[in-house]
């Protein structure tokens, strides 16, 4: 049996328990008897030990059943309990407890047998939807029973969703409970609750850090246990409903936080109301506003007079050529095409219907104060939000290794361009993300430079591709210390799952904009503020560095992110949001981006992706907890699996937080998540605190010990030989992405695969010549430790850019120009571009130069290219360079085009 510290999750290790029951008392039913059945029995019993403390927490099978379970176990009714045992792992594995009652009692009949997961997705849809209810109270037996069954005795034939009680007795069970079982999608407090809990299992109570820490709670009054743990749980989970059973007055009650609490019920048993409150609750999370308009709409006869042949349709029915189109996609899909905006389907470009309202529940699921849903991507969005937000001549502070659309957004906009260098990571041939000092650093250059005014947004990826995360809310915090009305753009394409879970919360765009705008209005921070200033009134540059500012009472939090849903989350490819947090969004920014937006907008939108945002939304307020806690654990267990395994250690890496996170930036020390010794780390400490955090679900794997690049690796080894597909390479990793859709048994088949690799390279090491050997370990060699240092955003040429100093750029200009051929000239790159530079020639793109991978811009119109630049696209080594062309080499300015831009600057300065 396991041990505990081999388990990321209690989830993980109850469904692990039950599956190590079931093949013990399987055992012990086929022999009785046998020479190992005493130890068989013991094991046994250590398992009903293990998974006693973790069934309290769940309805199925239920505390009455489990205890009955191993009472038959103590008896010797072997038989009776193995059965039981099959049933009860049946119906977890499956999920089918969630539809129908399983009878545990051997003999019984259990009329649907069939595999939840084959069932066919039409009848599952008919299923109501199963949840359940966590009371709190701490209750003796017969209480209990009292209580459940006063809850299911208000079920009706009409109610859409059915739900079976949980009991707790007390306050950290609770938060246990909501953080363990993702089943629970309310909650029920009532007087009776005590503090402290009896169970005493690490991998549980280690649970509490997440509810705040066991010191907090500790420090919560008696009478305040009930308010407090509707506030503890809208912390970590927010889309649960609450309802507080109170005997204390309404004044009493009226002027404390109560977090999620929907209702207050004072002294009351009034079951049906709480029972109809809690499906009220559900459903309000349930609906699908747009989604329900476009089922409804395919099902009504329609005469279409307007575009698409193929609404209805019909232009595939009446084809003799295009049969198995129809019969690959289905009818639903063309029944519920149209170009038409009647019908009740509202537009995406003015919505006032089932559109709008869809956007305001992901504006509540995702934590925002607008949402605005997107067809065409979250490139698209990003140039909305640049668009809307900044004026040609503002400064914008980005991070050059940032997405491609961020770069042609600035053209778009006109900004002045100031680069952030992000930390690199040489030996792996990619970049972090930018510190916090050197953000700070180029606010505090521009506010020296009298040119504060100017700046008017910070933009930065979160989390990047590689899965370094910000301590976002700490750098919000310290540049609007600096830069009071500072506007945030995080681009968190690949981050949209992590509202979804509370450790990943805290470091969200959304997240932190609400508790700094909660934090701006309290006494406590303008005294903090004011004792602050005060200290740092005449405080040098280098005093400022390395002082954790506070910004000022009257900082003004504008925050957007954009997010990919359907990277990482359920939606159609293309299917993306805008979420705003913006205090000056309705007096200053409404109409600007109502423009922008349809600016960029088509006015044909898909409506299919609109209504799988739409479902996406309903998903992850209802089950997010459940998928994202999934998708973790799938990561970490091939973290462990790969670092453990003896034979993959050979030859492969995985990347730790300390391998791909300098020193400098991870206060709590902690090095890597799992420790073959130690176990798990509990990662809510560094999640709270480092300046940066690596993103467990992205699983960085360096391949170089293998002699094969990152790229050859992807395409050759993992693609076309085992049909495992990836996005990211470097040239020496590759990266291995988890989602809400990955499976233990995809975990498993990706271990076996390197395993075959692994072996397959010792048996032919085993066989090679000394001149083989010689041969792969220069490979290993050149891909693991020659590797050329990334080069620095070097500067923008004088011809665009007005200021050596501060170093922003035009980079509009630059652009534009370069669409004149004659103004362009084209250099090669071996030989050609260093021949120009010894003459003293400043040699500057006139285009973006991309390579893949890494796939971040190496240069950009008006950049001066640098030797360390071109030393590294010699050694990239790499297919695919967008912006190169390698017949012609690389496109740059004449000089004469710079010396007549620098004369037009001359003169529009004067």
């Amino acid at each position: 049996m396991q041990s505990m510290g081999d388990y990321y999750s209690a989830v993980q290790l109850r469904s692990d328990r039950w599956s190590a029951l079931r093949e013990k008392l399987d055992q012990l039913e086929r022999e009785p008897e046998g020479r190992r059945s005493k130890q068989i029995r013991a094991e046994a019993a250590a398992l009903f030990e293990a998974l006693a403390v973790i069934e309290r927490y769940w309805a199925f099978p239920g505390v009455s059943a489990f205890d009955h379970m191993r009472r038959q176990f103590d008896h010797g009714l072997i038989e009776e309990v193995a059965f039981a045992a099959r049933r009860v792992t049946r119906g977890l594995g499956t999920g089918a407890y969630r539809r129908r009652h399983i009878p545990l009692e051997r003999g019984s009949l259990d009329e649907e047998q069939e595999e939840e997961a084959l069932l066919p997705p039409e009848a599952r849809a008919l299923t109501k939807p199963y949840f359940e209810v966590l009371i709190v109270d701490d209750v003796n037996e017969h209480q209990e029973r009292w209580l459940k069954a006063n809850m299911t005795s208000m079920r009706r034939p009409e109610d859409a969703f059915i739900y079976e009680p949980v009991v707790v007795p007390s306050l950290k069970d609770a938060l246990i409970g909501i953080l363990f079982n993702y089943n629970i999608q309310a909650i029920v407090v009532r007087p009776g609750l005590r503090l402290e809990s009896d169970v005493d299992l690490p991998i549980l109570t280690r649970y509490l850090n997440r509810a705040g820490g066991e010191d907090r709670i500790e420090d919560i009054p008696p009478e305040d246990y009930g308010p407090e743990l509707c506030r503890l749980i809208a912390r970590v989970r927010p889309e649960l409903d609450a309802y507080l059973v109170t005997d204390r007055s309404v004044e009493d009650i009226a002027g404390l936080d109560l977090g999620i609490c929907r209702r207050v019920f004072y002294n009351q048993e009034d079951f049906m109301e709480l029972h109809l409150n809690i499906l009220r609750g559900v459903q309000s999370r349930f609906k699908t506003p747009f989604f329900t308009a476009l089922v409804e709409y395919s099902k009504q006869p329609t005469g279409v007079f307007h575009a698409m042949p193929i609404s209805r349709g019909k232009s595939i029915s009446r084809s003799h050529w295009i049969q198995d189109m129809g019969a690959f996609y289905g009818p639903n899909i063309f029944l519920a095409e149209t170009s038409a905006t009647s019908g009740g389907l509202d537009s995406l470009l003015e919505p006032t219907g089932p559109i709008k309202k869809a956007q305001e529940y992901a504006a509540r699921a995702f934590g925002s104060k607008q949402t605005f849903f997107a067809t065409n991507g979250t490139s698209t969005c990003n140039k909305i939000v640049v668009q809307a937000l900044v004026r040609p001549g503002d400064i914008v502070l980005i991070d050059r290794d940032c997405h491609k659309s961020h770069h042609y957004g600035m053209v778009l906009a006109g900004a002045q361009v100031r680069y952030l260098d992000s930390y690199p990571l040489n030996e792996y041939s990619m970049y972090g993300a930018v510190p916090l000092r050197e953000i700070k650093h180029q606010l505090l250059k521009l506010k020296a430079a009298g040119k504060l005014d100017k700046v008017r947004m910070l933009l930065l990826t979160n989390c990047t591709f590689d899965g370094i995360v910000y301590n976002v809310e700490r750098v919000m915090e310290e540049c609007l210390a600096i830069k009071p009305d500072l506007i945030f753009l995080w681009d968190e394409a690949w981050f949209a799952f992590a509202r979804f879970g509370p450790t990943y919360r805290q470091r969200t765009g959304m997240n932190a904009a609400n508790v700094l705008r909660e934090r701006l209005r309290s006494p406590e921070h303008a005294k903090a503020h004011a004792k602050q200033a005060e200290k740092l009134e005449d405080a040098d540059e280098a005093t400022l560095l390395k002082t954790r500012l506070i910004p000022p009472p009257t900082a003004r939090v504008r925050v957007y992110t954009t997010q990919s849903t359907h990277k990482t989350l359920t939606a159609l490819r293309q299917g993306s949001m805008i979420h705003v947090n913006d205090q000056d969004f309705k007096g200053e920014v409404e109409q600007s981006f109502h423009e922008a937006y349809m600016t960029h907008t088509s006015t044909s939108p898909n409506y299919q992706i609109i209504a799988s945002l739409d479902v996406g939304r309903r998903q992850v307020e209802l089950e997010g907890f459940e998928f994202v806690q999934r998708q973790v654990e799938a990561a970490m267990a091939m973290r462990r699996a790969i670092s453990t395994h003896p034979l993959l250690q050979k030859y492969f890496k995985v990347l730790a937080a300390g391998d791909m996170i300098p020193e400098d930036f991870r206060e709590s020390g902690v090095e890597s998540y799992y420790d073959p010794d130690q176990g798990w780390t509990d990662i809510w400490e560094c999640w709270e605190k480092d300046e940066f955090v690596l993103d467990a679900t992205r699983v960085t794997l360096a391949v170089g010990g293998t002699g094969w690049d990152g790229d050859t690796f992807k395409t050759q080894v993992l693609m076309d030989k085992y049909g495992i597909q990836i996005n990211k390479t470097s040239r020496n990793t590759v990266l291995f992405m988890t989602n809400i859709g990955t499976t233990r048994s995809s975990v498993a088949y990706l271990i076996e695969v390197l395993v075959e690799i692994a072996k397959e390279l010792d048996d032919r090491l085993d066989d090679a010549s000394k001149m083989e050997r010689l041969a792969f370990e220069r490979r290993v060699r050149n891909l693991m430790q020659d590797l050329p240092p990334l080069p620095d955003f070097s500067q923008f040429h004088p011809a665009f850019c007005t200021d050596a100093e501060t170093g922003e750029g035009d980079i509009r200009s630059a652009f534009f120009l370069s669409y004149d051929e004659n103004k362009c000239d084209y250099l090669e790159l071996e030989g050609g571009i260093e021949k120009e530079m010894d003459k003293g020639r400043a040699v500057v793109s006139a285009s973006f130069i991309i390579p893949y991978p890494p796939g971040f811009p190496i240069l950009v119109p008006g950049q001066v290219v640098s030797r360390e630049i071109l030393a590294f696209m010699r050694a990239l080594d790499v297919n695919e360079i967008h912006g190169y062309r390698a017949e012609l080499g690389l496109r740059v300015f004449t000089e004469d085009a710079l010396a007549s831009q620098m004369t037009k600057l001359a003169t529009a300065a004067e």
